[in-house]
């Protein structure tokens, strides 16, 4: 298995800081994973922030991995431009792990569907559906392309967030998804699907017991969840 410093941190169930990139441009991403020791991962935000997909995120991936083994992992989330379950997600998650990120955030995952599919998209067969060809992934893993067949299936993470009521109430269900790593809580989208008013700074009391519920399902079955709260993220 290719480790990395995200997957390390989730292997030994300890807190793993970072930073959200919304604003586009490998040169000022690069900086900010040199800007120290301590991150263990960069999140390249291609659906509300300014990177696009291509060739945006792939430049980024590029110039953060050019620092080294140690450099934070990158993860993308994904514009998502339909429900992930009808495939329409399928070729934007192969392209941000085509171009070497290590794992991918999918927005407005709702149902155990979605998320099988969105799993599925991740890995390659027998256990998914994700199609091999790209001849610079395994160079931004620093590895062959024989080695990253046998170890990208293991050392990718796939986190799907939860920001909608019918996502909120298939909790348990997505939460059991084999090969879903971890739920990322959009608080924002999820507060106004729920009928309240977005964090100011703090959730409403009724958006954060559906926090912690969340939080519960995914501790109960053995998931990491995050949510982004103002500009902090919590994780657990």
């Amino acid at each position: 298995m290719a480790s990395h410093p995200l997957l390390q941190a989730f292997q030994a169930s300890k807190p793993a800081f970072g930073v959200w990139i919304t604003l586009p441009g490998p040169f000022a991403a690069r900086s900010v994973a040199a800007a120290s020791q301590h991150l263990s991962w960069l999140a390249i935000d291609c659906e509300h922030g300014l990177t696009s997909l291509q060739p945006g995120a792939a430049e980024t991936i590029a110039a953060v991995s050019g620092l080294g083994a140690n450099a934070p992992s990158i993860i993308v989330r994904i514009p998502a431009t339909g429900a992930s379950a009808d495939g329409s997600a399928s070729w934007q998650i192969k392209y941000a792990l085509d171009a070497g990120a290590r794992g991918i955030v999918v927005p407005m995952v709702s149902t155990k569907e979605q998320a099988q599919a969105v799993v599925s998209a991740a890995r390659f067969p027998p256990v998914g559906t994700r199609g091999y060809g790209s001849p610079f992934t395994q160079a931004s893993w620093g590895v062959s392309a024989a080695d990253y067949l046998n170890i990208a299936n293991g050392s990718i993470l796939v986190l799907t967030q939860v920001e909608t009521r019918q996502a909120y109430d298939n909790i348990d269900a997505i939460c059991s998804v084999e090969g879903l790593d971890g739920v990322f809580i959009g608080p924002y989208d999820l507060s106004l699907s729920l009928g309240y008013p977005p964090p100011n700074p703090d959730p409403h009391p009724k958006v954060e017991e559906a926090i912690q519920r969340i939080l519960q399902a995914a501790h109960n079955a053995g998931k990491k969840w995050y949510a982004v709260i103002a500009s902090e993220l919590m994780e657990g």
